[in-house]
């Protein structure tokens, strides 16, 4: 009987993981669209992450300071006009961002009043930002996936390398150490305890490289909208929980909630990470000019602690 039962479980876990492999093998198409389409309204008016500075590549005209030396000078653009001009060099210092999107069991959750479940959000917004950063002139790779590429289809890449992914889903990136010139982008609902995540922050940031945590979370897991008798099915194995009367579980629900948040964001000061928290409700493009802006910050050089991205953003 017991061999029966285990034949059985195994047999129901091929045909889930099948069915989600398919699923997603399905949806990628639409969310590379989806990625791309915002992607594009992002960087239209956008100038991205490049500056002046040294390298080859003409990045603009600037008029001339007065005590520069003289042979900065562009005397062929001068002699249009009656000012005179400098010739600037684009800065090249493109560098790496490694993006992880959490695809684990829990990310398929999306309740009735969500725009898609927090897994298809999580792809969308790394598609698109993977796009952004590759037409900025920066390289993008997936921890443990995929490595750093410049590629201007580094949205097929990704898609690619996830489809092709047979290893476990994990919530957290795995074990690496960035370059220090490097940002990292977790994407993921960080159900993981805190003391997981703080071991993680610890080697992702050991060599100084700069990082951003954003938490996408489900509207119903911001509000925990439930009452009544609820059974409650935690997706990654951990068993099912029943409530009589889930109402009276919300006051404790928000309380630990607010707990962990807190706990996250005061991992994160410590570093000079970002934390911000995304609903799914809400607009991609939203959480893509947020993330932008953010590495925009940390390119110049300042130390910032967080970025106000509106409410449950």
């Amino acid at each position: 009987m017991a061999a029966e039962t285990g034949h059985t479980k195994e047999t129901l876990a091929i045909r889930r993981a099948d069915g989600e492999s398919r699923t997603l093998a399905a949806s990628l198409p639409r969310l590379v669209l989806e990625a791309r389409r915002i992607a594009a309204n992002v960087i239209h008016g956008l100038h991205g992450r490049r500056r002046a500075g040294s390298g080859e590549n003409f990045w603009q005209y600037r008029r001339f300071v007065s005590g520069e030396p003289s042979q900065n000078v562009d005397w062929r653009r001068s002699a249009r006009d009656d000012h005179l001009y400098v010739r600037e060099l684009e800065w090249e210092a493109s560098h790496t961002v490694w993006v992880w999107p959490d695809r684990s069991p829990s990310m398929a959750f999306a309740s009735r009043t969500a725009r898609e479940s927090k897994l298809e959000r999580t792809l969308i917004v790394a598609f698109a930002l993977a796009e952004l950063l590759v037409a900025g002139g920066e390289r993008v790779g997936i921890p443990g996936l995929m490595a750093p590429t410049a590629s201007r289809s580094v949205i097929d890449k990704m898609a690619q390398a996830m489809l092709h992914d047979d290893a476990d889903r994990l919530s957290l990136p795995p074990s690496f150490v960035p370059a220090a010139l490097a940002e990292t982008v977790v994407l993921s609902d960080f159900w993981s305890p805190i003391a997981e995540i703080r071991t993680t922050l610890a080697g992702l940031s050991g060599s100084g490289a700069h990082g951003t945590l954003v938490q996408i979370v489900d509207p119903a897991e911001e509000s925990f909208p439930y009452s009544g008798r609820v059974e409650f099915v935690e997706p990654e194995g951990f068993g099912v929980i029943t409530a009589g009367r889930a109402e009276s579980w919300a006051q404790d629900y928000t309380t630990r909630l607010a707990l962990h948040r807190d706990q996250i964001r005061a991992e994160t000061g410590k570093l000079d990470w970002l934390f911000a928290t995304h609903a799914t409700d809400r607009s991609a493009a939203e959480l893509l000019l947020f993330l932008h802006a953010g590495m925009q910050v940390s390119k110049s050089g300042a130390r910032v602690t967080s970025i106000k991205a509106g409410p449950a953003a």
